[in-house]
């Protein structure tokens, strides 16, 4: 029985959010490796904000504050790629890794963005 009792399990971007996540959650746990616990910190909340936004706003009882959730996620989407940026400019991470990640981060920050438009008001 996978019987989901949340709404916010059914949706594509909470979905992507999560696995998203999981690969931000593996450069937080490199970095805490290395003893840079505020770059880890910063990382793994920002992370967590993204798909916590999205399950907190799927509970909401107004479409407007579904909305407002929803940009929340797309904000820390932002967050996420711009620790990216510091992390790599402080050599943590290959240039390739952040691009890869930050094509991740857009496409969730789009796909946010078109669920967040077709909700009606």
């Amino acid at each position: 029985m996978n019987q989901k009792l949340f709404r916010f399990e059914d949706l594509a971007i909470w979905q992507t959010s999560i696995e998203v996540g999981d690969e931000l959650y593996s450069i937080a746990d490199t970095l805490e490796a290395k003893r840079l616990y505020r770059f880890a910190e910063q990382l793994r909340g920002a992370a967590m904000s993204i798909s916590n936004n999205i399950a907190e706003g799927s509970g909401s009882a107004s479409a407007n504050e579904f909305r407002q959730f929803l940009n929340y996620a797309r904000r820390s989407c932002y967050e996420c790629a711009n620790i990216l940026v510091v992390v790599q400019r402080r050599n943590q991470i290959d240039e390739n890794e952040k691009q890869r990640l930050f094509i991740d981060l857009a496409n969730l920050s789009r796909k946010i963005y078109n669920f967040q438009q077709s909700i009606r008001i």
